[in-house]
């Protein structure tokens, strides 16, 4: 039990560790993120994923693993356009995805995110 205890608060440090890194460097950067740089971060969230980091809930479909790689990448970003409404099976939501970039291209400037949802709707 002990051991199991010190592995997840081992993943929770290392979790929390790497999201403020990536904050801080969001915060510090001042240069928009580009889509090769989210493409590279999203490589990496989903490689998180398969090595079981992000738990077993993360690779029970392909839709739990890509909610898990968007929260991953972004959890401000996550929590604004997708928290409420996850993606489902089969789902291609062109708008979301689109006010997710912007959101992290904000993020990134260090901008407010106010206004974000909403911005894509026609």
């Amino acid at each position: 039990m002990s051991r199991n205890y010190n592995h997840a608060a081992l993943v929770l440090l290392l979790l929390l560790a790497s999201s403020n890194f990536i904050l801080s460097v969001f915060a510090k950067s001042r240069s928009p993120i580009t889509d090769s740089e989210i493409k590279q971060k999203k490589t990496e969230c989903y490689a998180d994923i398969d090595s079981g980091l992000w738990g077993g809930q993360c690779k029970s479909s392909s839709i739990a693993k890509e909610n898990c790689a968007l929260k991953c990448l972004s959890p401000a970003c996550y929590e604004l356009i997708y928290e409420s409404d996850p993606l489902e099976e089969g789902e291609k939501d062109f708008i979301r995805s689109q006010e997710f970039k912007y959101c992290m291209h904000k993020l990134s400037l260090g901008e407010s995110l106010e206004g974000v949802r909403g911005t894509f709707n026609y």
